[in-house]
């Protein structure tokens, strides 16, 4: 009997080991791994950790208009909760990147479980994700066996970027290194009372914020459970400011709570409320940075946010996909967007919303963008969206990426069909531009237009690209 369990412990070791070869190949630390090149520690299902060969993601960073390199670009892996995961890497001449990311491996070495997202910073482009650009997950099960690693290489590992309007060469950077105990995944912001420019700390706690115009910021961290005492910096035009390390405040964290109404919306669904970084808002889009953890779930009425640092949010309802919307009716109680100070200046770390949200039945999107971003091969895409029997007219906007709003018209109510029909007939389409579309619903009573309902914030969202 003793032979028979040692045998297959043999087999585990040699897998493992590489008997013969110099350095450690077998069990390791965490915290403290002493693994021989070319492998790296990770966690075993139902055993202690090993030095087995690393999973990596492999992939190329592209400029969305005509898909060349974007050299220098700024690449990190989230894992599915936002925090910062393995490794970050800086492109090359061609826009490749290579990124080391752990995972849970089998008895043979093999990813077992491990999910990660990707994002992307770049001077002279917009970031990725964003609101209307998520990232989609990668999977270490996907993982192929080549040249002594797990390489995760598709699709999704090719990320196109959007060059930012206007002139960009006046635009500097700011980087550092973020001391906290916590510090890997947090949304570091430049900003100013008005405006802000972000980016994220990887795995060690380093971040750069590419694309800042020349002027003075005060440089803050957020992070749910995390808080980050400010930095103030002045930026030259063009500066590559160095250096901006941020420590651990000694501040009290906050909880911020408020209440949801959801009303004619069958079903009794639930919703989620976010907290938006003030200074990334964009007021016409209603889109702003989340900081990871700011955020709760499974709403239908009461709703608490704990272990809020520091700051000044834009407190959205219903802004992810649930087929609900901050009903859009501007004359009534609990539908405007609510602004806060973090602490609040009269109550303290304890912060309650002087109101509740109203929330409403959407406008389901039937195309583009239903699920997610999709692709219009006409410069006249036409919208379609479901029907509001109580309506006596739409407006429909569109924004680009930006947030800026390109186009908008106002048509007619509908009869006689359960969704509405709109053809685009804005300004010229930019290949490899993201644009999202929205409908709102309206009545007329004495000369005053009320709104009554709206596509979702999150939906129809779509791309153009030409025939070939």
């Amino acid at each position: 009997m003793k032979k028979l369990i040692f045998i297959p412990v043999v087999a585990v070791v040699l897998v493992f080991t590489g008997c013969g070869e110099e350095g450690n190949r077998g069990e390791c630390d965490l915290l403290a791994p002493d693994c021989a090149e070319g492998l790296v520690c990770d966690p075993t299902a139902g055993g202690k950790p090993h030095c087995v060969p690393p999973v990596i993601i492999r992939g190329d960073v592209l400029d969305a208009t005509d898909d060349s390199g974007i050299a220098g670009a700024l690449v990190q892996a989230a894992d599915p909760n936002g925090a910062a995961t393995g490794s970050s890497d800086e492109t090359g001449s061609g826009g490749g990147f290579t990124l080391t990311v752990p995972a849970t491996r089998d008895q043979d070495g093999a990813p077992l479980e491990g999910s990660y997202t990707l994002r992307v910073q770049a001077a002279g482009y917009q970031r990725f994700p964003t609101a209307i650009r998520p990232a989609l997950p990668l999977d270490a099960t996907a993982a192929v066996k080549a040249e002594g690693a797990w390489v995760i290489e598709n699709a999704i590992t090719t990320l196109l970027l959007l060059p930012l309007p206007g002139g960009t060469t006046g635009l500097g950077s700011i980087s550092g290194t973020i001391t906290a105990e916590r510090h890997g995944g947090i949304l570091v912001v430049a900003e100013t009372a008005t405006e802000g420019f972000t980016g994220f700390s990887d795995a060690l706690g380093d971040y750069t914020i590419f694309n800042v115009p020349a002027g003075s910021y005060f440089v803050n961290g957020y992070s749910q459970g995390v808080q980050i005492e400010p930095v103030a910096v002045t930026l030259s035009a063009g500066d590559k400011k160095t250096g901006v390390d941020l420590s651990e405040s000694q501040n009290p964290l906050s909880t911020v709570s408020g209440n949801v109404q959801i009303v004619n919306a069958p079903g009794g669904a639930q919703t989620s409320v976010v907290l938006a970084v003030e200074s990334t808002f964009v007021e016409a889009a209603a889109r702003g940075e989340v900081p990871p953890g700011l955020r709760v779930g499974a709403v239908d009425s009461g709703f608490s946010i704990e272990n809020v640092p520091d700051g000044r949010y834009v407190v959205l309802a219903a802004f992810e996909n649930d087929d609900l919307v901050r009903d859009p009716d501007q004359t009534i109680g609990g539908t405007r967007i609510v602004h806060i100070q973090v602490p609040d200046p009269t109550t303290g770390n304890t912060v309650t919303l002087p109101e509740g949200f109203k929330v409403t039945e959407a406008l389901a999107v039937t195309f583009p963008g239903a699920e997610g971003p999709e692709a219009v091969d006409t410069l006249t895409p036409t919208f379609i969206w479901a029907d509001d029997s109580s309506e006596e007219g739409y407006e429909v906007y569109v924004f680009d990426a930006f947030g800026n709003e390109i186009w908008n018209e106002e048509i007619g109510p509908v009869s006689g069909s359960e969704t509405v029909e709109h053809t685009y007939a804005g300004p010229t389409l930019e290949a490899g531009m993201y644009y999202q579309f929205k409908a709102v619903s309206f009545r007329e009573k004495t000369g005053e237009r009320t709104a009554i309902s709206a596509t979702e914030d999150l939906r129809g969202v779509f791309y153009y690209v030409s025939n070939p």
